[in-house]
């Protein structure tokens, strides 16, 4: 019976006196291999991400979104190793969160969109605010996040509600940062009475 040339070399194979010999070394070969391998708990992955703000005094969201968030996401896209571009508007300020490929250097990426803005202050509308460059760490992700809502508090007493689970969260071990979103923070307001006013003479 012809086994052919693979057939035999296998016959030969488990025939062999060597082969218990072989695969005892495969063994303790992998097993050093695994010992001497290096490994990490939680591996750090290079992901430039970058947040970019901008501001338009008075103008809505959609004026936002038109005038400075659009125009702005067509300057970065333009950046070489863009990958990503994540962006929202809201009321008198837009961002955009600009994420390159993995490996890309962290530095060289924002100096790389510094410039971008730089070459191009004729494309930003006038009374614009900012743009402002802020670098975001892989650990800024937030890994929880907690909404508030109800029909019987308004905007201030939610915000008070969420800052004091705030500062529950802060006090448990191991969390890194706690960031209240929205809601209306305690304002000031000075109302003047014209006829006390006018008593007053301002040099």
């Amino acid at each position: 019976m012809n086994i052919g040339l693979s057939g035999g070399f296998s016959a030969k194979f488990i025939n062999s006196k060597l082969t218990p010999l072989f695969v005892i070394f495969s063994i303790l070969f992998g097993i050093f291999a695994v010992g001497m391998t290096p490994r990490e708990e939680e591996p750090q992955i290079i992901v430039p991400m970058i947040d970019v703000f901008v501001g338009l005094p008075g103008a809505s969201p959609a004026e936002v979104e038109e005038r400075l968030v659009r125009p702005m996401e067509k300057l970065l896209w333009e950046i070489p190793g863009v990958e990503y571009i994540y962006s929202t508007s809201a009321p008198e300020r837009g961002m955009a969160i600009v994420r390159f490929r993995v490996g890309e250097d962290l530095e060289r990426s924002i100096v790389k969109i510094n410039e971008k803005f730089e070459h191009h202050k004729e494309r930003i509308p006038p009374g614009t605010v900012g743009p402002f460059i802020k670098s975001r760490s892989i650990d800024d992700v937030p890994i929880m996040a907690l909404t508030f809502w109800s029909k019987k508090y308004d905007h201030y007493q939610l915000r008070r509600v969420a800052a004091q689970v705030s500062d529950e969260i802060k006090a448990l071990n191991d969390v890194s940062e706690v960031t209240l979103i929205g809601g209306s923070p305690r304002t000031i307001k000075i109302e003047f009475d014209p006829l006390r006013s006018s008593g007053f003479c301002f040099g």
